[in-house]
Order: C-alpha cells, then sequence, then structure tokens
C-alpha cells in the first residue's frame, strides 16, 4: 500500500522538526519537505536545513526560492502604496508568509499531494494566513497542524524527539528571529509586555556606523532602481540600501497591532530598507501626483495592506487595487537624497523631471505668474457661497 504523501512547511526549528517526526513516524505519512525562501536564506542555510532534514529521517526536501516573485507580486505593490500597518511597520512577515503558502500550495500539487501541513502554533496569526491560502488553493487536501491540535510544551516536543533519536541542541534562542528580503522580525520576552524596549543585544545587526553620509536613491515608475548612480534590479536595491543603512541603527521599531484573532500583538522589526524606500517613495509622490492621486491612494492603500496583512492576498479585489496603484506610478520617477545618521534618516529633498513644483506656474508664498489678485478674489468668493448660505440661513446668532 502506497503511503499518503503530506507537503510539510518546514523551517527547521524545533515545531516543524516536531511535525516531520510525528506525521512520518506516529502518523505513517510519506513527508515532503518544503522550505520557501522570500530572501532570508543564505546557500549555507538551505544546506543546513536539507542536512536536518536528514537527521529526522526525511526523504524528501526541497527549498523553493520566490524572493524574486514576492517583489514582483507583492513588495513592489506595498511600494506603490507606500504601506505601513499603523503607520509603522512594512509588512515584513505578514507580507511574506502568504508568499511562503502559496509556494507551498503549487508544491504540494506539483507532486499530487494527498495532505499539506504547517508547525503554527492557535495564538498567531500565521495559522490563518496558511490556512486561508490552503483552503483557496488547495481545497481537496486535508490540512494537518500538529502543533495547534496537540497544544504540546516545548519540552514535550523535546522530549518526544529525543525518544525517536532526534538528538539536537534545542536550547530556545532568547531572542525569535525572522529574516526576508522585506526586514526581519524580533520576538521576546519584552514584546510580551506593553512597556519593554528590546535591548541591543536583540537586534540582528549591530549598530556601529556613526559617519553621516547622504545617499542618492534613484526610482523609476515607482520602483526602486538604484543608489549612488549604480543601476541596480528593485531586489539587488533593497539589498544594497539595507547593507548600507542597517549599521547605522536605522529601521529599528516595535509594532503594536490587533492580531487577526482578534488579541492585541507585539513585535520588534528591522526594516532599513524599507522604512526609507517607503518614505522616499512618499516623498518622490508628493512632488509628481496630484492631491486627489494621492487622497485615493491612500485609501486603497490601507486596504491593501490590512488584506495582505491579515492572509487575503487572492482575494480579487487585491488585483483590482494593484491596477490602481501600478497605474499611478507612470510620472514616479526620480531621486530622493537621504542622510543617515546614527539612529535616523532625513530625506533632504528630491530631483525629477515630472517636479510639479517646477511648472513655472507659480512659487509658493512668492510669486503668482499664472494668474493674477482680482482671479482670486472672485475664486475666493465663490468657494464661500455654499458655507456663507448655511451660516445665514441656519444661523441664529
Amino acid at each position: 500500500m502506497n503511503k499518503k504523501k503530506v507537503v510539510l512547511a518546514f523551517s527547521g526549528g524545533l515545531d516543524t522538526s516536531y511535525c516531520a517526526v510525528h506525521l512520518s513516524g506516529e502518523k505513517g505519512y510519506d513527508v515532503y519537505t518544503a522550505a520557501v525562501n522570500t530572501g532570508g536564506f543564505s546557500p549555507a542555510e538551505e544546506k543546513e536545513l536539507a542536512r536536518k532534514t536528514e537527521q529526522l529521517g526525511i526523504d524528501h526536501h526541497i527549498c523553493l526560492n520566490v524572493e524574486e516573485e514576492f517583489y514582483q507580486k507583492g513588495i513592489r505593490y506595498l511600494i506603490f502604496g507606500n504601506v505601513l500597518k499603523n503607520h509603522t511597520y512594512p509588512l515584513s512577515v505578514s507580507a511574506e508568509r502568504v508568499f511562503q503558502a502559496i509556494a507551498i500550495a503549487e508544491y504540494a500539487k506539483s507532486i499530487n499531494a494527498d495532505a499539506i501541513a504547517h508547525g503554527s502554533t492557535g495564538a498567531g496569526n500565521d495559522q490563518v494566513r496558511f490556512d486561508l491560502v490552503f483552503n483557496v488553493m488547495v481545497p481537496e487536501m486535508e490540512i494537518i497542524t500538529p502543533i495547534r491540535d496537540q497544544k504540546l510544551s516545548r519540552e514535550e516536543e523535546v522530549e518526544y524527539l529525543e525518544s525517536h533519536g532526534v538528538e539536537q541542541e534545542w536550547a530556545k534562542a532568547k531572542y525569535s528571529i525572522n529574516q526576508g528580503l522585506w526586514g526581519t522580525s524580533v520576538g521576546g520576552a519584552e514584546t510580551l509586555t506593553s512597556h519593554q524596549p528590546l535591548p541591543e543585544e536583540a537586534w540582528p545587526t549591530k549598530a556601529v556606523e556613526n559617519d553621516m553620509k547622504t545617499i542618492e536613491l534613484e526610482f523609476k515608475n515607482g520602483e526602486p532602481v538604484g543608489i549612488e548612480g549604480e543601476n541596480l534590479s528593485p531586489v539587488e536595491t533593497i539589498r544594497k540600501l539595507n547593507e548600507i543603512a542597517a549599521p547605522y541603527g536605522i529601521g529599528r521599531d516595535v509594532h503594536v497591532g490587533d492580531t487577526i484573532i482578534g488579541i492585541k500583538g507585539r513585535v520588534g522589526f528591522e526594516a532599513a530598507a524599507p522604512l526609507i524606500i517607503i518614505k522616499a517613495h512618499q516623498l518622490l509622490e508628493k512632488h509628481v501626483l496630484g492631491k486627489w492621486q494621492l487622497y485615493w491612494k491612500d485609501q486603497l492603500s490601507e486596504w491593501y495592506g490590512m488584506l495582505m496583512h491579515e492572509g487575503q492576498y487572492l482575494d480579487p479585489v487585491m488585483r483590482d487595487i494593484e491596477v490602481f496603484l501600478e497605474n499611478t506610478q507612470q510620472n514616479v520617477s526620480g531621486k530622493v537624497f537621504v542622510k543617515l545618521e546614527p539612529g535616523c534618516f532625513t530625506l533632504e529633498g528630491i530631483q525629477s523631471g515630472n517636479d510639479l513644483m517646477a511648472s513655472g506656474h507659480g512659487q509658493y508664498g512668492e510669486m503668482n505668474n499664472a494668474w493674477s489678485g482680482d482671479d482670486v478674489k472672485g475664486f475666493t468668493k465663490i468657494l464661500a457661497n455654499s458655507m456663507l448660505i448655511q451660516k445665514q440661513v441656519q444661523n441664529n446668532d
């Protein structure tokens, strides 16, 4: 009798290691582990994941690299929309989880799997993100979640693995780090409180740079395409900017928000490149877009970010919003000058052939070239009409 195939989303940590052994041994599945690289794994780390699966007795393992797809179908729209959850968080992990789930589902379909599994607990957002994608993309497949269903303690998981001959150093790291192209999340004891900051030791990149520096960041049709005159792909630009800015301690913050399951959550993050790119892009847009373009972008971008954060990326309305956002980027090209210094960055200005400040019609507070004082008198008299009528008819004072 052929064993049933299950694809397990594998990170190499304790939870997914337990799932691998439990599903292959106790449940009798033919387990296919799949790690998804959204920009957080080096080649050496990919090899280490493969080695771990061998130690766990898993015969089938794959690393799916979707970094470029993550940028093209996700990050670029987060940039177009200047998306910051609660005006703070650039969706570093929540966005990448969606693309990891999609990659896992597509792989499961390609090998005709019978089931699909992940190691999420029952107390976070990831369980919903993974389940949502799987329910839409592979509704015929059973979703198996041993950690969520069994409510095991860490000690019980370690004991189970050791009883099955898996001897590893399972000492829990003081801080939980999740790294990807669009930022790194940091969780620890301090983030479980409402008042404690993360200490210096918690941050993956150490703040060692002290010399102020101004860099030139270039955009073309809304996408970051170069630094300091060097033409780069958007992914390369993100990587290089992070290498330059993260050692200043730029991009560190703590996000507090409402989880999908209804409780408040708090998480630290390090995202130097995302925060600089979003703020620089937003400044460039202020110069090249009209006020109603900016207004409606803000409204739709808020919805886009919320739906992405909650795992609803596959809703067709997301494609509709993406069409709108992309259309607004036709004139968002130019350079933004960014000053870096310890702990912060400053946007010094922009240079663009589409800059509406350089129209020649007038200089704010200085000179009106395209209208006269009489034009303004007539304009303001008409503009005041509705307010004047309402005041005279409805006010008794």
